[in-house]
C-alpha cells in the first residue's frame, strides 16, 4: 500500500528535533509527500537543489545560495521559476541564512512550504532521509504474536485457538519480551530488513482466552516489553498430524520453509502442537538452532555429513 505524509504533519514530527520554523505563513502545509509519486519520478525524497529530478524536499545551503546569487537577474528568475515548476513539497534553507525576498515570493505563489533551520545541511539531509524513509516505507499488518526471543524477532503464527497467546505468556515469564499481540505492523525499512512494531491501541496488551486482556508491562515490568524488533524468524503452530514428520528429511531438518513478507523471504519453521508438549522449550530451542544456522552451524547437515563419511569408510 502506497503511503503519504502531509507537509504539515512532517513539520510537526521533526520541527523540534531539527529546529525548523516557517519562513512565511504555513502555505503548502496541506501538500503531501507521496512514496509512489517519488518512485515514479525517480528522485530522492530529500536532497540539495536539483533542477532536473527535483527532490520533494529541496535543501538550500551556502553553496546553493551562492549559486543563485551569482546568476544574472534574468537567469535567477528563470531558475527559481524552474525550481517551483518541478513542484517540490518543501524548500528548506539551512544555517539560518536569510531567505531571499524573490524566493519567498515565488514559493508563496506556488504554495510551496518554505522552512528555515540554523542547522547544517548534511544534518538535516541525514535525519530527514531516515525519517521519511520510515514514514513512507511499505508496511503490512500480520496476525500473530511478535516477541523478542534470545535477542531476535520471532513471529508466532497459527490458527485461532492454537495457543499463541498462552505460549507467548509462558515465554514472557521465562524472560523474553512482548512486542505485539494479534496484529503486528511490519515495515520494510531496507531491501532485506523488516521492522515490526505494535499499533498504539494494542501496546503492552496480551489477550489470553479465559483471562481476557492483560497488561504485560504492569504485570511483569518494563523489561517484559519492547517497542520494535527486526523480523528474523516465523514459527507456525500446527496440529501434529498436519506436519509431515514421517518424511525422513523433515525428521532431520524439521518442517522448514519460508514466507514472503513485503518481498522478503523470512525463514519459517512448523512447530507441532500436541497435548503434553512443552512448546516454550521448543520455541527456545528453535530460536537457538536458527541462530546457530545463521552462524554456519547446521546440526542436521553435520549429522548427514558424518553419516555419509561413515558409509564411505565402511565401503
Amino acid at each position: 500500500m502506497s503511503r503519504r505524509l502531509s507537509v504539515a504533519a512532517l513539520f510537526e514530527e521533526v520541527s523540534a528535533r531539527l529546529r525548523l520554523s516557517w519562513a512565511q505563513e504555513q502555505i503548502g502545509g496541506r501538500a503531501f509527500i507521496d512514496a509512489s509519486e517519488n518512485r515514479a519520478r525517480r528522485p530522492t525524497l530529500v536532497g540539495y537543489l536539483n533542477l532536473i529530478h527535483a527532490n520533494k524536499v529541496q535543501i538550500l545551503g551556502r553553496e546553493e545560495m551562492a549559486y543563485l546569487d551569482g546568476l544574472s537577474v534574468r537567469s535567477r528568475r528563470a531558475t527559481l521559476r524552474t525550481m517551483l515548476e518541478l513542484k517540490p513539497a518543501v524548500i528548506l534553507v539551512t544555517r539560518g541564512l536569510a531567505v531571499p525576498a524573490d524566493l519567498a515570493r515565488v514559493a508563496n505563489q506556488a504554495e510551496v512550504a518554505l522552512w528555515t533551520s540554523p542547522m547544517r545541511g548534511y544534518e538535516l539531509l541525514t535525519y530527514l532521509q531516515y525519517h521519511l524513509a520510515r514514514a513512507l516505507a511499505e508496511r503490512v499488518t500480520l496476525h500473530g504474536v511478535f516477541l523478542e526471543v534470545y535477542s531476535i524477532g520471532v513471529l508466532l503464527t497459527g490458527d485461532s485457538g492454537s495457543g499463541k497467546s498462552e505460549l507467548a505468556l509462558e515465554l514472557i515469564t521465562r524472560g523474553h519480551r512482548l512486542i505485539a499481540d494479534d496484529a503486528t505492523e511490519f515495515t520494510l525499512i531496507a531491501p532485506d530488513v523488516i521492522d515490526g512494531t505494535c499499533p498504539e491501541l494494542l501496546r503492552d496488551c496480551l489477550e489470553v482466552r479465559g483471562l481476557g486482556v492483560l497488561n504485560v508491562r504492569n504485570m511483569f515490568g518494563d523489561t517484559a516489553v519492547k517497542k520494535n524488533k527486526y523480523l528474523r524468524l516465523i514459527l507456525h503452530l500446527s496440529p501434529e498430524q498436519d506436519l509431515t514428520t514421517a518424511d525422513p528429511e523433515a525428521r532431520l531438518f524439521g518442517s522448514v520453509s519460508s514466507r514472503t513478507v513485503l518481498g522478503v523471504d523470512v525463514p519459517q519453521l512448523g512447530i507441532p502442537v500436541a497435548a503434553g508438549r512443552n512448546l516454550a522449550v521448543l520455541v527456545e530451542a528453535a530460536v537457538r538452532n536458527h541462530v546457530l544456522k545463521s552462524g554456519g552451524i547446521d546440526a542436521a547437515q553435520i549429522f548427514v555429513d558424518r553419516q555419509a563419511h561413515q558409509m564411505r569408510r565402511i565401503r
